[in-house]
């Protein structure tokens, strides 16, 4: 009441640091905190329980899954008196003979492989170039590059050198050599339970040998991390961990930066040749509240590939547990570097000690938390309004296509579709769920813009999913744990801000009430911990066995198992497409001989299409003459 113009008044007018102490008006922040929470507990319990069936639907109601018959083992110990082949065999005969079906070996991706995916990626390309080269009087259909100009003469001069390449390559008995084995193998069972049984269970007294894992679906599997030995897998994941975090502490250096351009004194110490530019009330405006959100949204593009670079190097086994690790990571950066960086990089960070007294956090964040309302008011409408834009126009993938196919004359292949990014969708949402939160009762000037981010989001995220991305392998919902633990973390953190703001107001009634609602949040998440978590992490006996009897009574387990035989292919094309559908031998007879037909009908098909560029060249110059 005591400020007479408003539209004069900043931000922090209408938020909770405008409340004096010990003000009765404390009371309706404290009771609209137990609404939020009790709300999102109910919300989340409902949430929980839906999607656990949806899970079990899932488990039970698809079709067969090869997945659940297949165990990965690795760390397979070495025998100087037989092949490694027999030595699985001899193994799971003797400890699983009633319901071991079969086992593939796993092969290093050597220079052989890579070799005949090169052929075959090369065969795809050349057969395009065959069918698109000529138009329908059969004169040359071929266009100058984008950049280099180059013509027919290229798909010559590329024949030669492959010739060339492919004489030396296959007199060369490094390259012929079948592919290295690697101590790991994928053992088929005859009946879910079993396999379930095997993956579970410790196989040796070591530990560390005969190491099982359930397989993941055949789409899913993520070849290239298969071949790493078990015993560096912890290393991986140590080493993967301290880049992160080395990566998000070397973040804050632009976080500092986006803070600084939000202090026009600190703008002109830095940049004293913009001073007559920043006094003009528009110029500062966008300089200290637009502009900062810009630079972050644009640094924050930097952070995706990087972990998911870095889940790569983890050593997951499947495309999905490489997705969800690069979700948590992205989602951790975020949550530290967008919020807590940014609320804890003002000027008082420089006189408060963080890591010192640890007990001043809740204090600290009550009163840093509503001075930066209108930075992030400002990033949902930078980063969130403009990201559901840019995801319905799909800029990135036009740009990128329309440089592939007009520059670089890539032409890909037209039934090639993406899948939903979840691992940078998922920490984007999770973020504005956790600015919702702390800010409902701080700051509720920025609800609003984030109930319009929602309603949007629901629109465009359902349109992408049901219409635009196709799904190349099911996650089985193992995301949700994720965003449940993501959203009851935001709820005490809120929680914490709140006793925070209630201890700086002197409050001490409503610090109790706090208190008790902060311990009932975690007692809820415990409850739901036990009761939902482990239906996304096992599967239940009573399922399994149920769905091994149906499929013996009806008929069907013969077709499975002559499925799993060929279900798990590594020699599939380079994009993985026909990975687990097309059916061939289990384990080529001789790889080296398959290598030379694949290439001879390579170059088969590039001397003809060669043959056909030269002979309607000919033709083109003797009609111009």
């Amino acid at each position: 009441m005591s400020h007479t113009h408003i539209p004069a008044e900043s931000l922090n007018v209408f938020t909770i640091a405008n409340i004096k102490e010990g003000s009765s008006v404390l009371w309706v922040h404290c009771v609209a905190l137990y609404v939020i929470s009790l709300s999102a507990c109910i919300l989340l319990y409902h949430e929980y329980k839906y999607i656990s069936r949806k899970r079990l639907a899932h488990i039970t109601g698809s079709s067969p899954n090869p997945g659940h018959f297949s165990v990965l083992v690795r760390s397979i110990p070495k025998s100087d008196n037989e092949l490694l082949d027999d030595t699985i065999r001899n193994f799971f005969v003797n400890y699983h003979g009633s319901s071991y079906l079969s086992h593939q070996m796993i092969y290093r991706k050597g220079k052989l492989q890579t070799f005949v995916d090169n052929a075959e990626r090369a065969y795809r390309k050349f057969v395009r170039v065959k069918l698109s080269v000529f138009d329908r009087n059969g004169r040359s259909n071929l266009s100058r590059c984008g950049l280099c100009g180059v013509r027919a003469s290229s798909f010559q001069l590329y024949r030669n050198k492959f010739i060339e390449a492919k004489k030396s390559d296959l007199s060369n008995p490094d390259v012929v050599e079948a592919q290295k084995e690697c101590p790991g193998a994928i053992v088929f069972f005859k009946t879910r339970y079993a396999a379930i049984v095997a993956s579970r269970i410790l196989q040796s007294s070591n530990p560390m040998l005969w190491v099982t894992n359930l397989a993941p679906e055949p789409r899913d599997l993520y070849w290239s991390n298969l071949w790493i030995p078990y015993r560096q897998i912890w290393l991986r994941k140590i080493a993967t961990l301290a880049a992160s975090v080395v990566f998000m502490f070397v973040f804050i250096v632009p976080v500092a930066f986006v803070q600084s351009m939000m202090q026009l004194e600190q703008l002109q110490k830095m940049f004293p040749s913009l001073n007559s530019v920043i006094k003009r009330s528009f110029c500062a405006r966008v300089i200290t509240g637009y502009l900062p959100s810009v630079v972050l949204l644009l640094s924050l593009y930097t952070v995706p590939p990087l972990m998911m670079l870095f889940s790569s190097i983890e050593g997951s086994i499947s495309r999905s547990g490489r997705k969800r690790s690069a979700c948590c990571k992205i989602l951790f950066f975020n949550i530290w570097n967008v919020f807590f960086v940014n609320v804890l990089s003002g000027s008082v960070l420089n006189q408060l000690n963080v890591f010192t007294r640890p007990k001043d956090m809740p204090s600290m964040l009550a009163e840093l938390v509503p001075k930066q309302a209108t930075f992030f008011i400002t990033y949902v409408l930078t980063s969130g309004w403009a990201s559901l834009c840019s995801e319905i126009l799909q800029v990135y993938n036009l740009v990128y296509n329309f440089f592939s196919k007009f520059i670089c004359c890539c032409h890909q292949d037209p039934e090639y579709v993406y899948s939903f990014p979840y691992h940078t969708e998922v920490p984007k949402v999770l973020l504005f769920n956790l600015l919702g939160f702390t800010f409902s009762i701080m700051a509720p000037l920025i609800l609003p813009f984030l109930l319009v981010y929602f309603c949007l989001g629901y629109l465009v995220y359902r349109n992408q999913i049901l219409n635009v991305y196709y799904p190349k392998y099911e996650m089985g919902g193992k995301l949700w744990p994720i965003m449940h633990n993501t959203t009851v973390f935001s709820l005490v953190l809120t929680q914490i801000i709140a006793l925070g703001v209630f201890t700086i107001k002197h409050s001490p009634v409503a610090m109790g009430f706090t208190i008790l609602l902060l311990v009932g949040t975690v007692l809820f998440n415990e409850y739901c911990r036990h009761r939902f978590a482990r239906i996304f992490d096992a599967y239940s006996a009573q399922d399994l066995i149920e769905l091994d009897r149906d499929d013996e009574q009806s008929g069907r387990m013969q077709e499975i198992h002559e499925h799993l035989l060929d279900a798990y292919l590594q020699s599939a094309p380079a994009d993985g497409s026909a990975r687990g559908q097309v059916p061939v031998e289990l384990i080529m007879e001789d790889p080296a001989q398959e290598a030379s037909e694949s290439s001879q009908e390579l170059c088969d098909t590039v001397q003809e299409v060669s043959d056909s560029i030269q002979e309607h060249a000919v033709e083109d110059k003797s009609h111009s003459v």
